[in-house]
């Protein structure tokens, strides 16, 4: 060994810990804020319903949308979109559209059903970015259009990382 003694590392102060502690404080009030303008929604909820629907009149009724109205963490949200239809070839459901209102991208799910389906009902688990209104749409084989919408207010948001 030749003798020389190591440095030593400099004294850390408590201005230098407290200026440290801010900054990352900082750094995490800001961060959703930023990330959520990194996601810039695609189209507005209005253009993708009458990209489904094109310009058919869409009535409320036959269409049964169960979300949970006070949802803890966005990340994970049960849905259930339920149809009154009798799901024969002569009156079944083609379609089902869900749509939100915050998301980065407005249209969740589109299903497409066929007669031999049985029944007109799907589950799933979608993401929220905030609380929004959710609305389903049911493409019949008569060519009208039903919907149902929910609001479900999110207490921890999703959609938010990039």
């Amino acid at each position: 060994m030749s003798g020389q003694r190591g440095r030593s590392a400099p004294a850390v102060g408590r201005r230098d810990v407290l200026a440290g502690a801010a900054g990352a404080a900082l750094a995490i009030a800001l961060r959703p804020a930023a990330a959520a303008t990194a996601l810039p929604r695609t189209e507005t909820t209005e253009s993708a319903i009458r990209r489904f629907a094109g310009d058919n009149p869409i009535r409320p009724g036959r269409v049964t949308l169960d979300l949970p109205p006070l949802v803890e963490n966005g990340n994970t949200v049960p849905l259930t979109v339920s149809v009154e239809s009798a799901m024969t070839p002569e009156d079944h459901v083609r379609r089902i559209g869900v749509f939100n209102e915050k998301n980065p991208q407005p249209n969740v799910i589109t299903v497409h059903l066929r007669p031999g389906a049985g029944h007109a009902q799907v589950s799933t688990r979608i993401r929220l970015a905030d609380t929004q209104r959710i609305t389903a749409i049911a493409e019949m084989s008569d060519g009208t259009y039903w919907s149902a919408s929910a609001d479900a207010i999110v207490t921890l948001a999703a959609c938010l990382e990039g």
